[in-house]
C-alpha cells in the first residue's frame, strides 16, 4: 500500500511541476531566495552529420521574493545555460546564453509589474505545447517578435482578474526596440496582450497577439519579407488532469517569423506563416510517460519561392521518471518535410536520448 501511496505521490509532483523541487537556500525576515537547475547529458542521432552530437548542458537559474509591506511584494528571476559539449578554454562558447534575468512588484490583486528578459505574452499559448521531451517549442523562438523569451519587456500580468474571477489572467506587455546585426532576433518598439482561462477541471485556453515595429534593416531590399509591422496571434487549448496532457494551438505571424534559404543563403522573414501543434502524453504512476505530438510550420508568399514548410515532424517519446529530480528519455523526431524542399531544410530524422537531473 505504502509503495503505492509512493507512486501516487510522484506522479502528482511530476504532472504539477516541470523543473522538479527548487532548493530554498534562505527564508528569513520576508526574504526568500530558491535555486533551480538542471544538468542534461543528451546525444542527438541522425544520418546527416549536421543535426548528430553531443548536445549536453546545464541550466541554472534562481528566484527570489522579498515582502516589502502588506500590499507590496519585489521579486526577481535570473536563468543562465552553459554549453557542455564544447572543449576546454574553447572559443565557441556563443551559445552559452542569459534566458532570463527580470526584477518587478507585485500589489496584491492589482497585478504584477516586471522589467528585463523575460517570456513573451505569445508564448503563454504556445506553452501549452512545449511539452515535448525535446523537440517541442519550435515556435516559442527567442527574440522573435514576442514569441518567447524577450530582452527588454515591460510585463504587467493579472491573475484571477483582480480577484473577481478564479481562473481569468490578462497580461500587457511593451517591448523597446533592439536593433541588432543579426537582424533574425532584432525588432523595434511594439506590445503584446494576452488572456486566458484555467478552468477548475483541468481545461485551460489562452489566446494572444503582439504587434512590433520592424527595423531599417528587416526591410532592406536584399532579405525575405517586407513590412512596417511584425505581427502575431497564438491560441492554444489543454487539458491537464487525471494522469492526462493533451494541448493544440495555432499560430499565425506576418513578417515575423525568421526564414532562411540555404540553397541561395538569402534569408530575412516569411510574408506569413501557419503553425498547428499538438500533443498526447499519458503518466503512468510507474513513471513511465509516453507521448505523441504533430508539429508543422508553413511559410506562404516567400520572395521567389512561394509557400514551403519550414516545421513538418512527428514525435513519439518516452520519458521515464526514477523520481522527481532524476529522468531519461528517448524522443524521434520523425521529420516530414520534402528532401527537395524549396529552402534547402535539412529533411532527415533525429533520436535524442537524455539522462537528466533537475532540482
Amino acid at each position: 500500500m505504502m509503495k503505492h501511496l509512493n507512486k501516487v505521490c510522484v506522479a502528482i509532483l511530476l504532472l504539477t511541476s516541470g523543473t522538479g523541487m527548487a532548493a530554498e537556500i534562505y527564508n528569513k525576515d520576508a526574504n526568500k531566495l530558491d535555486l533551480y537547475g538542471k544538468i542534461q547529458g543528451m546525444h542527438y542521432f541522425s544520418s546527416d552529420d549536421s543535426l548528430a552530437g553531443d548536445q549536453s548542458y546545464i541550466r541554472v537559474g534562481f528566484k527570489g521574493q522579498t515582502q516589502i509591506n502588506d500590499l507590496i511584494t519585489g521579486y526577481g528571476q535570473w536563468e543562465y545555460q552553459f554549453q557542455a559539449n564544447n572543449s576546454e578554454g574553447s572559443d565557441a562558447n556563443d551559445n552559452n546564453k542569459t534566458r532570463l534575468g527580470f526584477a518587478g512588484l507585485k500589489f496584491g490583486s492589482y497585478g504584477s509589474f516586471d522589467y528585463g528578459r523575460n517570456y513573451g505574452l505569445l508564448y503563454d499559448a504556445i506553452a501549452y505545447t512545449d511539452m515535448l521531451p525535446e523537440f517541442g517549442g519550435p515556435n516559442g523562438t527567442a527574440d522573435g517578435f514576442l514569441r518567447g523569451r524577450s530582452t527588454g519587456v515591460a510585463t504587467y500580468r493579472n491573475r484571477d482578474f483582480f480577484g473577481l474571477v478564479d481562473g481569468l489572467n490578462i497580461g500587457l506587455q511593451y517591448q523597446g526596440k533592439n536593433d541588432r546585426d543579426n537582424i533574425s532576433k532584432a525588432n523595434g518598439d511594439g506590445w503584446a496582450s494576452s488572456i486566458s482561462y484555467d478552468t477548475d477541471f483541468g481545461v485551460s485556453v489562452a489566446a494572444a497577439y503582439a504587434s512590433l515595429d520592424r527595423t531599417d534593416a528587416q526591410n532592406a531590399a536584399d532579405v525575405y519579407g517586407h513590412g512596417k509591422k511584425g505581427e502575431s496571434w497564438s491560441v492554444g487549448t489543454k487539458y491537464d488532469a487525471n494522469q492526462w496532457y493533451a494541448a493544440a494551438i495555432y499560430v499565425q505571424t506576418r513578417n515575423a517569423y525568421a526564414i532562411s534559404n540555404s540553397n541561395t543563403g538569402e534569408s530575412g522573414f516569411a510574408n506569413q506563416s501557419e503553425t498547428f501543434e499538438a500533443t498526447l502524453q499519458y503518466q503512468f504512476l510507474n513513471g513511465l510517460r509516453p507521448s505523441i505530438a504533430y508539429v508543422q510550420t508553413k511559410a506562404k508568399d516567400i520572395e521567389g519561392v512561394g509557400d514551403e514548410y519550414l516545421l513538418k515532424f512527428i514525435e513519439p517519446g518516452i520519458t521515464y521518471y526514477f523520481n522527481a529530480n532524476m529522468k531519461t528519455y528517448v524522443a524521434w523526431k520523425i521529420n516530414q518535410l520534402d528532401e527537395n524542399n524549396k529552402l534547402g531544410l535539412a529533411s532527415d530524422d533525429q533520436v535524442a536520448v537524455a539522462l537528466v537531473y533537475q532540482f
